[in-house]
């Protein structure tokens, strides 16, 4: 019987040992902080949850532009949406034990052993793991990552804080500024605006999340200015100092903007450090992170990597495809190399930014040849319906073939609608399959279906 040990819980690692225990390996699954990892335990679940209470609040702010008034609220005055910060927290906190719970039944379940310590490697076929040694025919390290620390902004988990100190506070920031405009700034300033804090969104760039689609990007900074946030563009931060009752952030051009509280979403540095990795012959890149294939093999033999620690894509589907993909591997089963064209990713504001394949910036920069439709949410009668005129739906396909080549949707649940897409560039599917799909009168979907019919190409039957 094949041994698989696998250093750290998250979705690279939980999932990679579901799928060995069902192949029939010997599985130990290394973790510290328990099953899910920082994933469920500090990262993404906590934030979707608190992300999930955010855009529940701002429907409710939304309402009467529809005709539905309240009045009466927690704070004793009319039309007041209060929020209670402790309670929140407190639910995002247990919602992540839960799901850490149920990770390690499932996990468990299947002969999985836990071991709730801390592993290194020894060498390629030995794990250290607390006060125990546990020798390997195959290793898999989904270590993770870190929230990354800037010299001069160092968080102190009172008024500096990075997004793991957050559900600790025990009243909703006065006025929260964020330094950094990547998809985690982005997630975090809309969350906390529409809970009620002034914010202060602090972008190195022209404009938030330069590395996502611009159109979706342009969209979801037109809201956020609509909702009352300050957007400081091509403003890139020096220092961040506590004062008396809050912080003091320092721009490099000299410029200061004052707040209660800064939130640093500046990266992440991989969790690579200290564990034996190179000693084993594994190994990183300048900036820490390890080298794998398209299969997730390491330098050393027999030594497979996946997660954020890889620095491939920093997702938790991504990581969870890639530890399956070291197990399939490993044990001699059929596999296809990751291929990152097909992975699809979401950006958690309100509205979602969804997208899938091909990116605009490619086409424009003469890269790939694509025809592109792009419908405004605005025109879509379900949208009209419910009240959503920001956002829109955007396909691309081949010039002559009408392959779906990607996608691009920014609407509420737009991390659902975008299955319909990723569906057709996983298959190689054409605008013409996707024409010929029935969608639901009316919904939000059937913009995608729309932006088919436009892309069809005369004479090209299915």
């Amino acid at each position: 019987m094949t041994r698989i040990v696998i250093i750290g819980g998250g979705p690279g690692g939980y999932e990679a040992a579901l799928v060995a225990a069902q192949l029939g390996a010997q599985v130990t699954m290394v973790e510290q902080d328990g099953p899910g990892g920082a994933c469920v335990l500090t990262d993404c679940v906590p934030s979707k949850t608190l992300i999930a209470t955010s855009v529940r609040k701002q429907a409710l702010l939304d309402a009467p532009s529809l005709g539905v008034s309240f009045s009466g609220g927690p704070d004793g005055d009319a039309g007041t949406v209060g929020v209670d910060l402790p309670l929140v927290n407190k639910r995002v906190k247990e919602l992540a034990q839960a799901q850490s719970a149920d990770i390690a039944t499932r996990v468990e379940a299947e002969g999985v052993e836990i071991i709730r310590a801390r592993g290194r490697l020894v060498d390629p076929q030995v794990v250290r793991a607390g006060d125990r040694t546990i020798r390997a025919d195959v290793v898999l390290v989904a270590t993770g990552a870190t929230p990354r620390v800037l010299p001069g902004a160092e968080p102190d988990g009172e008024r500096i804080l990075n997004w793991r100190q957050l559900y600790d506070l025990e009243e909703l920031p006065e006025h929260l500024i964020v330094i950094g405009s990547g998809v985690t700034g982005a997630e975090f300033a809309g969350a906390y605006r529409s809970l009620g804090s002034e914010v202060t969104l602090v972008s190195s760039r022209d404009r938030m999340m330069p590395n996502e689609d611009a159109d979706g990007a342009e969209v979801l900074e037109e809201v956020y200015r609509r909702r009352g946030m300050n957007v400081m563009g091509r403003s890139r931060a020096a220092s961040v100092k506590r004062t008396a009752d809050g912080v003091v952030v320092t721009l490099e051009d000299g410029r200061t903007a004052e707040g209660s509280h800064a939130l640093m979403t500046v990266g992440m540095v991989p969790n690579t450090s200290g564990i034996g990795l190179e000693e084993a012959g594994v190994q990183l890149d300048r900036g820490g992170f390890i080298k794998v294939d398209k299969v997730s093999r390491t330098s050393a033999p027999g030594v497979y990597a996946a997660g954020d620690c890889t620095g491939v894509l920093m997702l938790a589907s991504v990581a969870a495809m890639q530890g399956r993909i070291a197990v399939w591997h490993a044990l001699g089963e059929a596999v296809q190399p990751l291929r990152l064209a097909t992975v699809a990713s979401n950006i958690f504001t309100d509205p979602e930014i969804a997208a899938v394949g091909v990116a605009q910036r490619a086409i424009e920069a003469g890269e790939i040849e694509a025809n592109v439709v792009k419908l405004p949410l605005a025109t879509n009668a379900r949208a009209k319906m419910q009240g959503f005129n920001d956002g829109f739906v955007k396909v691309f396909c081949r010039p002559h073939t009408g392959i779906v080549l990607g996608g691009v949707v920014v609407a509420p649940r737009a991390s659902e609608l975008i299955l319909a897409v990723s569906v057709a560039v996983q298959q190689r599917l054409t605008v013409d399959h996707l024409a010929h799909t029935f969608a639901v009168y009316p919904s939000l979907s059937g913009s995608i279906t729309e932006a088919a019919r436009r892309l069809m190409q005369p004479g090209v039957s299915i």
